[in-house]
Order: structure tokens, then sequence, then C-alpha cells
């Protein structure tokens, strides 16, 4: 089973068609489910893996919509928790290039609000891997929780894969201090995550974050080799349409090419890169550090690679869209 954790948000996408108004004063917008967790776990599910989502349902009209959401890609979500505190909301943008950038509404919201007896019952001997990361991994107070989670399994022999997936704005700055985050709080607790991580996924707007001085390939090449090197069996560095980097501990650095696609948005595409590596390592029967470690470079370019597709694909559809697997396998034999 692949177990997700995190944060469930509601992202509102411009509908650029719709206009605004006579006076430009009213842009339409269109509410979308959204979030990391809720991103990888969908895209997982559609790829025909095992996988539960444990996130916590806050309130208002769209919590329904985000549980159906996960209920239709067959994601267990029994795990859900029903919280008092609010739905998350992520305004966003879209640049001329289909980046996005985002505007936050989550001042005590319910994504962050974890507590040890709500994941008490995760236990290693049915989770083969562990996904965790962004904004709820990184913000208190429920942070501390799932960071003893990590621990916890980690110490089961389950495989613990991390994003840190930065927000900057909600990881620094006067917003990111209404919820107690500055940048030296965010990276240490970053780094107590990564300690325990078998698996990293980042990408270079991560990276430029989080080591501002690294830039350039050849930076690039060097980060994701340094990453390893900290203790990961698996690190996977995107870098938007460039080639992304695979770096493992002793293992020299190996580039993949994504695949050119007609860019709609990139809302959700790493997301969905992350979801189907681990479900190509779980169909893989890879569930364990060791047999991660034994994965030879060809085995591994080649699940990379499908993980590469599945983000290209879902980069040509509005939102956090991730393809089925018949619509992978489709793509694929057509390369």
């Amino acid at each position: 089973m692949l177990t997700v954790l995190g944060e469930l948000v509601v992202d509102l996408l411009p509908v650029p068609e719709a206009g605004a108004g006579p006076e430009r004063t009213a842009p339409q917008f269109v509410a979308r489910p959204g979030g990391n967790a809720l991103n990888v776990a969908v895209a997982a599910g559609r790829l025909d893996a095992p996988v539960e989502l444990r996130a916590r349902l806050g309130t208002g009209p769209l919590g329904g919509n985000l549980r159906r959401h996960a209920e239709l890609s067959r994601v267990d979500v029994s795990g859900f928790v029903a919280a008092a505190e609010p739905v998350s909301l992520a305004v966003v943008g879209l640049r001329a290039d289909g980046s996005a950038e985002y505007g936050f509404h989550v001042l005590g919201a319910a994504d962050w609000q974890w507590t040890d007896d709500e994941l008490a019952d995760i236990v290693a001997e049915r989770t083969g891997i562990l996904h965790i990361g962004s904004i709820s991994s990184w913000t208190a107070p429920g942070s501390e929780a799932i960071a003893r989670l990590a621990e916890r399994l980690h110490a089961g022999g389950t495989l613990i894969s991390v994003d840190p997936n930065i927000r900057p704005m909600l990881a620094e700055g006067p917003v990111g201090e209404t919820l107690g985050n500055t940048a030296p709080v965010v990276r240490d607790r970053l780094d107590r995550l990564v300690d325990l991580a078998d698996v990293v996924k980042l990408s270079s707007e991560d990276l430029a974050w989080l080591e501002p001085d690294t830039s350039g390939a050849a930076g690039l090449d060097e980060a994701a080799q340094r990453w390893a090197d900290r203790g990961p069996a698996l690190v996977i560095l995107t870098d938007g349409g460039e080639p992304l980097r695979v770096a493992r501990p002793g293992r020299a650095l190996l580039r993949r090419q994504p695949p050119p696609v007609t860019v709609a948005d990139t809302v959700g595409a790493g997301d969905s890169l992350a979801a189907a590596l681990l479900s190509g390592l779980l169909g893989a029967g890879i569930a364990s550090r060791t047999a991660l470690e034994k994965v030879s470079d060809e085995q591994l370019t080649s699940l990379v690679d499908d993980a590469a597709l599945v983000a290209a694909l879902t980069c040509t559809r509005i939102g956090a869209d991730p393809p089925t697997r018949t619509e992978l396998d489709a793509a694929r034999s057509g390369l």
C-alpha cells in the first residue's frame, strides 16, 4: 500500500475565456481539487496502485468535492479525519508559459492540525511506502506529528518518500509568519524528514529556495548528488522541461529528458511524477530500502521515464488532472 499523508487544497483556477467583466474587475475562476497529497494519491489511483490518502477534511461546501475526487480515482479515503477547521484555498495565476503562481488562504486551516492520535493506526505492516511533504510537513503544529510518524515507520522498515514542495509565501515572510513559519524553521523541519527519507523528489524551484547559491546545469548536477549523499537511496531533481537528474549514493548521476508537450499549465505535474515513480516501485515489488538500493540503472531509468511521461501528460490538461493507466500505455506506445 502507498500511504499519502498531507493537505487537501481547493485550487481556484482562472477561466481566461470568460473575461473579467466590462470593468475588468470580476475575473472568473473554477474550483478544482488540489493539494500535493490529494494530487499524488489521485495520480497513483489512476495508475492502478493500491493507495490510501490520509487527510484532514475541513469544513465548507467544497469538502465533499475533495473526497469525491479521490474516491473516483479508487483512492481509499477511510482514514480521512473530519476536522472542525476550514478547507485550504489557493488562488492560482498562470504565467505566459503555463507555470503557476499562488495566493494562499490557509490561516487556521484543517491541514496543519495533525495529532499523534489521528495517525496512530498507520502501521508499518500495511504501509509499503509513506509519502509526505509539502506545506503540512513543515507547518506546525501538525508537522511534529508527521515527523514522529515518519520516524516510527522508518524504524519499522517502511520506505519514506519526501517532497519539500516549497511554497515561499507560506514558508517565510509576513504570510508565513502567521503560520509560525520562517526560513530557518522550515529548513530545520525538512532536514529532519530528509534524514529519514529513502526517496526525495524536489524541483529546481525548491532547490532555489533551500539552497539559493545553486545555479546552472552544473550546479543542479552537483546538488542532486549532494542530496543523495545525505542519506536517501534515490533523489529525483526536476527542472521543468529540462533534463531531470536521478542521483543515488555511490552511483553515477543519470539525466533523463522529459517528452516535449504543449503545456496547458503545470499544476500538479510534480505531484504526478512522484505518484508515478512510487507506483512504479510498488508495482515492481520494490518496497524496502534493500530492494531500492539493488535496482539497476536500466530498471530505474524505465520507471523514471514513465514518471516523466505521466507528468508531461498532466501538463497538457488544465489543473491537476493526471492520466489513467490506459492513457499512459497509449502515450508510451506512441513515443
